[in-house]
């Protein structure tokens, strides 16, 4: 009875160590699903439990099998949702900042944030839980469509069409030639970067001298005007609230060159941008989240970032 026994312990610490080989990509897989680093970690070990109480040496291939479950697994905490993100309401909590300030070891939500791409999650957080599995296991992780089928329950061809829609609306379709979408996207890209590093002298430089910022309600201090007018002032305004900029991401916001503010890859802000002669020359802040749901957010074409293409070995 005993040997026996011990010869169970040593079966399940085998089965154990064989998971935790595949911890790291079932977590990459769980976490760019899920868009929650906390979810995705649950997700992970509900997978674990259910492969300790399975017969594992009927497993032929346990890659496949344990992104498999951990896919289904997060196609339920999905659809299970009641909100697709949490509404920060015109302000972030402090543990958000505290982490953005202590966040920087491999296990941080931060990290895994710039990993995959802070507008990337806005974007998946738009599509519908079927959508999101079949485009990310497909397009991210490479998993044929035949695989994909059974975890959202469709035929293969049906899923294939899942993530093709997925895929019109992660990429969307800009209104501007290639040419001034590259040359606006660069103008956009230097105001965000001025912004994050609170650098005056480089804001005035890509701001228009006659400058105008819009902005909800929602996102301003008691008594602070939603119109802001002149490089000088909406310069030194955007350094005041620069830790906003460490949040954002560029985007396509109905077609043009935009941000998003994402705090932990949830939509936080948005920036609709207006680019002539190579400057900004107005941009509105939309926090209000029933504008937010009407925007058309879309990554940058070029911009997508797809984990390993092997199947079974996505990085985390």
């Amino acid at each position: 009875m005993a040997v026996t026994e011990r010869a169970g312990e040593d079966s399940q610490d085998e089965l154990a160590r064989r998971f935790e080989e595949h911890r790291g990509p079932l977590r990459g897989v769980a976490y760019r699903l899920l868009g929650s680093l906390a979810d995705a970690d649950d997700a992970v070990q509900e997978t674990w439990l259910r492969l300790s109480r399975s017969d594992a040496g009927a497993i032929d291939n346990l890659a496949a099998w344990l992104r498999t479950v951990v896919s289904r697994i997060c196609l339920d905490m999905l659809r299970s949702r009641t909100s697709r993100r949490e509404d920060f309401v015109g302000h972030l909590p402090e543990e958000v900042w505290d982490e953005e300030r202590t966040g920087a070891g491999p296990e941080s939500e931060a990290v895994l944030v710039d990993a995959v791409g802070r507008a990337l999650l806005v974007v998946l957080d738009s599509l519908s839980p079927a959508e999101r599995v079949a485009f990310v296991l497909h397009d991210l992780f490479a998993v044929p469509f035949a695989e994909i089928a059974p975890v959202v329950g469709r035929t293969p061809v049906t899923t294939k069409k899942l993530a093709s829609r997925a895929r019109h609306r992660v990429q969307g379709t800009s209104t501007l030639p290639a040419p001034e979408l590259d040359r606006q996207r660069q103008v956009v890209d230097a105001f965000r970067a001025a912004a994050r590093d609170g650098d005056l002298n480089a804001l005035l430089a890509v701001l228009a001298p006659d400058v105008v910022r819009h902005a909800d309600p929602l996102t301003l201090a008691p008594g602070a005007s939603a119109r802001a007018r002149g490089a000088d002032e909406v310069a030194r305004e955007t350094v005041v609230l620069r830790r906003n900029a460490r949040f954002a991401a560029t985007a396509l916001i109905d077609g043009r060159p935009g941000l998003v503010v994402a705090p932990r890859g949830r939509l936080l802000l948005a920036l609709a941008v207006t680019v002539e002669a190579d400057r900004v020359s107005a941009y509105e802040v939309i926090a209000d989240p029933a504008r937010l749901s009407e925007l058309e957010i879309s990554l940058v074409p070029g911009s997508l970032r797809p984990s390993s293409g092997a199947p079974g070995s996505p990085s985390a």
